[in-house]
């Protein structure tokens, strides 16, 4: 089992690599965690974070077990998730835009539904068809018909750590008392900026072509 992980050690870089700048580059997920933990603290920022990296995992296995290359494959299940992902982005939108809109920022909710915080993560990956496409090659560039298990499995393992400490450590930065401090005084432009965000990236998701 060690053998087969060394031998394939040169792919399995390769593949951390290309997942680690992917989760580390500015997107919709990485940006609402931030803003979470801004708004509402480092809790809600890693229950957020918990959310998104268990979407991440469900494409992982999905991609793993052959499913995200059958949904490839079918161009109306990849077209009702794309609409799906652009009308959650939209969703995001008019939050953030509402947000704006308040003279006063709400009192932080520390104490806020867990449940309903990891959903709200996990909707935003498992609704992104990016996702899907991301996995799909990723799982093509490091397999072969004759990989080892331990290989695949050393991948889905080895990216949602990754995934995690990304995450995890945009909640805990962006969860500390300068930046709460510096999110207090330009709020409604932060929200304003992430309105225009979330807007723009629904509309590229829902006009592009996959």
């Amino acid at each position: 089992m060690l053998d087969d992980l060394i031998r394939n050690l040169p792919g399995l870089m390769l593949v951390y690599s290309a997942f680690f700048l992917a989760v580390a580059s500015p997107g919709p997920s990485n940006l609402q965690v931030m803003a979470t933990s801004m708004e509402r603290g480092r809790s809600a920022g890693s229950t957020l974070a918990l959310g998104v990296t268990a979407g991440s995992l469900t494409w992982g296995i999905l991609a793993a077990i052959g499913v995200t290359g059958l949904i490839v494959a079918h161009p109306g299940a990849l077209y009702a998730i794309k609409v799906v992902g652009g009308l959650y982005l939209l969703f995001l939108a008019w939050r953030s835009a509402r947000s704006a809109m308040r003279a006063e920022m709400p009192p932080v909710k520390l104490a806020a539904s867990g449940r309903r915080t990891f959903l709200r993560g996990y909707l935003m990956h498992i609704t992104n068809p990016k996702a899907i496409l991301s996995w799909t090659a990723i799982i093509a560039l490091a397999l072969r018909p004759d990989t080892p298990t331990v290989v695949l499995y050393a991948i889905i393992g080895g990216c949602m750590l990754i995934s995690l400490a990304i995450n995890q450590f945009y909640a805990v930065l962006f969860s500390t008392a300068s930046m709460i401090a510096g999110y207090r005084r330009i709020r409604r432009r932060a929200e304003a900026c992430l309105a225009a965000f979330f807007t723009f990236a629904s509309f590229k998701l829902l006009t592009s072509q996959l």
